[in-house]
């Protein structure tokens, strides 16, 4: 049985964002206000456990591992740091701003700081645009990125890769939309949709699209938004029908705000599953010691807390892979 066969369905995981102490990488549409995404008061879930948004995160930590330290870049170890990039403009639980509007937080974070540790390096977090997280890395600016990056074979050209979750995708509707599900490109035909613009998903809708028209179907209608707060807007004034977009930030806004469901969810690669990775600059040496701190956390629970920390226990890897297969190359 594979790893995606035992994901746990998203029925399951909204109770669990509840319950955890809880999301733009590129799978979100942009930046998001949080007064529009989470009430003033954290909810609780029935365990009575509070999301905890404030900057005193109580992070769970890990210890060093002295032989995969000795294999981070001279470099790097040198400084002391892992100057590590974040688009903290993004939505919850993946990485966020706390309620400082300052310190990043999120499970991508968490999962940074746990990779320093074993490393014996600090984090320097670095918030940045989503373009700009590839740009620094290709300069050397930035060590790593952790930012629900998708693994693909044209990005593979350029970095290296080390994987830490299953990408999983969601569509999202207004709580009292008429659509019930959307999980073929027939049930997109002829709607109003949105979608991030550059991302994975937007490849995947885009060719839903293509294989409607070619059907003879009518055409969906696709509109973009730099943030994800408009995005919600536009599902609630019914400028758009539905929004295609990450699972675990659409799962923490159904679970949180009650004005919308989930009528579907997509492998991050459509047909075939995704993966999300830790992206490091191709061939400078940080992606083993870097894919060994993720194995470690792995094998001791610190990776299991995490996830659960935020609910996403359904997208759990059993092992961190050095750039696998990606996401097929897209056609020029």
């Amino acid at each position: 049985m594979s790893f995606i066969s035992r994901l746990v369905p998203i029925a399951v995981a909204l109770p669990l964002l509840l319950s955890s102490a809880c999301g733009a990488g590129e799978s979100t549409a942009g930046t998001t206000d949080k007064s529009e995404v989470a009430p003033a008061a954290a909810p609780s879930g029935a365990a009575g456990a509070k999301i905890n948004t404030s900057p005193e995160q109580n992070r769970v930590r890990a210890d060093k591992v002295e032989t995969i330290a000795a294999e981070v870049p001279e470099a790097i170890r040198a400084d002391g740091q892992l100057t590590v990039g974040f688009n903290g403009e993004g939505s919850p639980p993946l990485v966020f701003l706390a309620d400082d509007d300052t310190t990043l937080i999120g499970v991508e974070t968490d999962l940074a700081h746990l990779i320093g540790d074993v490393l014996g390096l600090e984090v320097k977090a670095e918030n940045t645009s989503w373009e700009n997280l590839f740009l620094a890395v290709k300069s050397g600016k930035y060590d790593a990125v952790l930012n629900n990056v998708t693994v693909t074979e044209e990005r593979k050209d350029i970095y290296d890769f080390a994987t830490y979750r299953v990408d999983q995708l969601a569509w999202q509707v207004g709580a009292n939309s008429p659509i019930t599900k959307i999980e073929k490109p027939a049930d997109i035909a002829g709607l109003n949709v949105s979608v991030g613009s550059g991302t994975n998903q937007e490849k995947i809708l885009l060719d839903w699209d293509a294989q409607n028209q070619k059907a003879g179907l009518k055409a969906a209608q696709i509109q973009y938004y730099q943030k994800y707060g408009d995005v919600l807007l536009a599902l609630k004034s019914g400028r758009i029908q539905a929004y295609f977009g990450p699972n675990p930030s659409i799962a923490y806004q159904v679970a949180v705000g009650g004005d919308s469901r989930i009528v579907g969810t997509v492998p991050g690669g459509g047909s075939i599953p995704g993966l999300i990775a830790v992206m490091t600059l191709k061939g400078n040496g940080l992606v083993k010691p870097v894919n060994e701190a993720l194995n470690t956390l792995i094998k001791n629970g610190k990776y299991a807390e995490v996830l659960k920390r935020w609910g996403l226990e359904n997208e759990a890897l059993p092992e961190s892979l050095i750039n696998p297969p990606g996401l097929p190359r897209q056609p020029k």
